[in-house]
Parts: structure tokens; C-alpha cells; sequence
């Protein structure tokens, strides 16, 4: 799907990774909707602001690809 990310088997259990590296974009994810700064991610995690970046894309994504259905009506 995106160039920067890699799944591979071998690497966190085949979790998405940004590419080159053992960062799962998983936790990219948490860190920002944690509160954390794009700067203090690139900082802890030795990432770039793209990479950041390519991890949000990847889950939009994923969230498209997804298929909604309305929730049923209980009652």
C-alpha cells in the first residue's frame, strides 16, 4: 500500500512497520492520539516527519478499505 511501510513476518510479528526499521505503526498511532508530538515521536523513535506521516496515511487506508454497514436498530 505505501512504500514506507513494510509487513514482513520476520519483524514484529508481522506487524506494519514503518520501512528499515522495528517501528510498528501501531504505535505511532497511540503515541499521537496519546497527546505526543510529531517531534517527540521522531526524537524517541529516530523516525521522520514522513515516516509519521505515512504511518496516518496507512490507516486511513486501511479505515477506506474497511466495508461499513449501518448499526442495526435494537428494540
Amino acid at each position: 500500500m505505501n512504500p514506507r511501510i513494510s509487513i514482513d513476518p520476520k519483524v514484529q510479528h508481522g506487524r506494519p512497520v514503518i520501512k528499515g526499521t522495528r517501528v510498528p505503526v501501531g504505535t505511532i498511532l497511540a503515541h499521537l492520539a496519546g497527546g505526543d508530538t510529531r517531534e517527540t515521536i521522531i526524537r524517541e523513535y529516530g523516525i521522520t516527519d514522513v515516516d509519521i506521516s505515512a504511518a496516518l496515511a496507512y490507516a486511513v487506508e486501511l479505515i477506506e478499505q474497511q466495508q461499513q454497514r449501518p448499526a442495526r436498530a435494537t428494540g
